[in-house]
């Protein structure tokens, strides 16, 4: 009885010192990683990235730290920083710093780097991805070429560069796919966050006739509330803070993208590749939502639709990165 005894007490040692490694072992294996931002968390495009890693280190996945509102000048000694303590996974933005945010991954091979860009990725450690989102987008100008009475859409940019182009056209399209006759004002003020000056530029369109109006930036739908006309959203839900007045929204995902990245990671098979396919609706990388309250029923019906064909695969959302233009 002793010896069966002390033989179980013996197991449970071995079962729990076991349960223990285990639990150690899981802890070692998180992911460490760390992104640079270089405007805070709240920003549209940022808080995407700052979601989906938030996300997974609440699932005990990775080790997340991060620094935001890092200037340009100082982006490439960040890098280093993260790249010298030892993370695995360093993720940001590298728009107009390109050659210095390559230059430290390349001093850097054993560090895996993930980074919003415009360019291609480079052996053998520098990925990058993108919020290809063209696809909701297309079904949010549906919902604005069915809603305005004047024919006349506005669009407030931030840059014009390919990232925000290509949503534009893609709303442009979805737009005279219902509405041949709609035009089209479009502005761009040259900064990611200045809400006044989005404003101002949005009372000047609807001044000029526009009756939609496209949010891509802070600012436009809080003009719309004001002047009472409806708007579109980007990147995120704001409907809640806008009600009665945002119709439909083109939402970006990254959880698929940051997902991929940190599997890889964790595997030892991280490699330099272009994730910007994991924004792709079919990933889950992008979504429509729609206030159906505010929209038509028939064009409910088109829009779910024309998203069922892009789901599978019968319809493809055309790609431009050329700078939009006014029609007027």
């Amino acid at each position: 009885m002793i010896k069966t005894t002390t033989r179980r007490a013996v197991l449970a040692a071995i079962v729990a010192g076991a349960s223990l490694m285990s639990a150690g072992a899981a802890l070692a294996e998180k992911v460490k990683v760390a992104a640079i931002y270089t405007l805070p968390v709240e920003q549209q495009w940022i808080s995407r990235i700052h979601k989906a890693l938030n996300t997974a280190a609440e699932r005990g996945d990775i080790d997340y730290v991060f620094s935001e509102n890092v200037a340009n000048t100082d982006y490439e000694r960040v890098m280093r920083e993260y790249a010298e303590q030892g993370v695995q996974l360093i993720m940001g933005e590298v728009f107009g710093l390109e050659r210095a945010a390559r230059k430290v991954a390349k001093d850097y091979p054993d560090t895996a780097f993930l980074m919003g860009s415009s360019f291609g990725p480079v052996a053998p450690n520098f990925s990058v991805f993108d919020n290809w989102i063209h696809e909701p987008s297309y079904l949010t100008g549906m919902v604005a070429g069915a809603a305005t009475e004047s024919n006349v859409i506005g669009m407030v940019g931030g840059y014009a560069i390919p990232e925000v182009n290509r949503l534009m056209h893609a709303f442009m399209d979805g737009a005279r796919e219902v509405n041949p006759d709609v035009t089209f004002i479009v502005n761009f003020i040259d900064s990611w966050y200045d809400p006044p000056k989005a404003k101002e530029s949005a009372f000047a369109m609807m001044d000029a006739g526009a009756d939609v109006m496209y949010a891509e930036r802070f600012g436009v739908s809080d003009a719309a509330v004001e002047r009472g006309v409806k708007a579109i959203g980007n990147v995120i839900d704001t409907a809640g803070a806008y009600p009665g007045t945002i119709m439909a929204s083109a939402l970006w995902h990254m959880e698929a993208t940051v997902d991929k990245a940190i599997s890889n990671v964790a595997a030892g098979t991280f490699e330099a590749a272009d994730y910007g396919q994991y924004s792709f609706m079919a990933y889950g990388g992008g979504s429509l939502v729609m206030d159906e309250s505010l929209v038509a029923p028939e064009t409910v019906e088109a829009v779910k639709a024309k998203e069922a064909e892009i789901m599978d695969g019968l319809f493809r959302v055309n790609v431009n990165d050329d700078r939009p233009v006014s029609d007027n």
